[in-house]
């Protein structure tokens, strides 16, 4: 049972039943290891490449190689977890040029993307990597600027120990069968809505 759904569950109950429920051990039977692990955060919510850098940092903490391929936000914003993830030795790669609504070429953007992915692939396929983070990569397949079939297929067809995290808002429905993990970021309250710049520290 889920964490959340557990939570809710006991908050019903009575007293003794929150005892017993408390005691019982929530974990499935028969867990086993895996080689490696497809994660995908989604959803409209602030949050989804904030918790995939926290993988990040606990890859690096078990001194995994890494690498980062970070598309639509362009190599100008100078991002605080690229800073550190270079600082700690992430192989880190940046392909967009920005928001789409302040592109000056979309069919450059779309160049863009399609070199980008196809840096992704390679950093993917060579093996080098235990974690290769792929950052606003559904934009990309959603827009139908690169190829979502082989998107799939690549992280299908992954080396066994390459563990790979997806971040961006729809992701396909394709990617999100093929995960092991799927989280939906849901955005309840934004400072951005109430006309609050974004922060340096807290939002990049």
């Amino acid at each position: 049972m889920r964490v959340g759904n557990r939570l809710r569950m006991l908050a019903a109950m009575s007293d003794a039943e929150t005892t017993d429920a408390l005691t019982d051990d929530p974990r499935p039977d028969g867990l086993r290891s895996a080689p490696s692990l497809v994660l995908v955060n989604t959803g409209n919510g602030k949050g989804k490449s904030s918790a995939a850098f926290g993988v990040m940092m606990r890859a690096l903490a078990a001194d995994w190689p890494v690498a980062v391929c970070q598309f639509i936000k362009s190599g100008d914003w100078k991002v605080g977890e690229e800073k550190i993830g270079r600082q700690l030795g992430v192989d880190w790669h940046s392909f967009g040029d920005g928001f789409t609504w302040d592109s000056d070429d979309l069919e450059v953007d779309k160049a863009h993307a399609r070199e980008g992915w196809n840096t992704a692939k390679t950093v993917i396929e060579s093996g080098d990597y235990k974690l290769v983070l792929l950052d606003e990569l559904t934009y990309l397949c959603s827009w139908g600027w690169i190829d979502l079939d082989d998107v799939v297929a690549t992280i299908r067809n992954r080396p066994d120990h390459v563990n790979v995290v997806v971040t961006g808002r729809d992701a396909p429905a394709e990617i999100v069968e093929l995960a092991d993990t799927v989280t939906e970021m849901r955005e309840v309250k934004h400072a951005y809505q109430a006309g609050i710049r974004a922060k340096r520290g807290i939002d990049y």
